[in-house]
């Protein structure tokens, strides 16, 4: 059986006020390293992972080497982990995409799953990209357990398809930083065992 579990870098610049991160490379802030070494230590407590694999973004890379650091493994980043591609709006806060695109602005709030952002990617597209990070672990590690570090949007493309939920359901699924998820697969049988676990980051919110 391979387990993966799935968590989210620590906090950033651009989480409050909001902005569409993307690739757009910022550190995490002191909460956010403290963050990530709350989860490693939770990790390193509770699995033993074989591997970790990151996103190439800084943020999931610095968050994935506390991890790394905890458990005694190797980790490496992967594109399939990369965050959601804003093309044009990315660090762009929300007010100004609220007032400069207002059609396109509800049509992702409201209708996720039609949505291209200009110069960017599609729901679409992110989905069948970090599908890949689930056939690494399937095809290199069947009887590991495996972490994965991604973002908001890419942690919850990858519950949609462990959870067999439509595109549409994006916004049902919430990820804070450093939050566990855990998956179970097993002969093609995918187990989503929890969900945005954030009891280890209770006192740093």
């Amino acid at each position: 059986m391979a387990t993966i579990v799935l968590t989210r870098h620590g906090h950033v610049e651009g989480i409050k006020p909001e902005r569409f991160r993307g690739r757009h490379e910022t550190p995490l802030t002191a909460l956010g390293r403290a963050q990530a070494n709350a989860v490693a230590m939770r990790i390193a407590r509770t699995w033993k992972p074989a591997m970790i694999y990151t996103s190439p973004m800084g943020r999931c890379v610095e968050t994935g080497a506390a991890v790394a650091k905890a458990c005694n493994v190797a980790a490496a980043p992967i594109e399939a982990l990369n965050d959601l591609d804003y093309g044009a709006w990315e660090w762009r806060t929300l007010d100004e995409m609220r007032a400069a695109e207002p059609a396109l602005y509800a049509c992702w709030f409201t209708t996720p799953e039609r949505m291209r952002f200009p110069n960017g990617e599609t729901l679409a597209e992110l989905v069948a990209r970090t599908a890949g990070a689930i056939r690494l672990v399937t095809e290199r590690h069947a009887h590991d357990t495996v972490v994965l570090v991604g973002h908001l949007s890419v942690n919850r493309a990858l519950l949609l398809q462990c959870l067999d939920m439509p595109l549409s359901a994006y916004w049902r699924l919430e990820q804070l930083p450093c939050t566990l998820n855990e998956i179970a697969i097993e002969n093609g049988r995918v187990r989503v065992l929890c969900v945005n676990d954030a009891q280890h980051i209770e006192d740093l919110r």
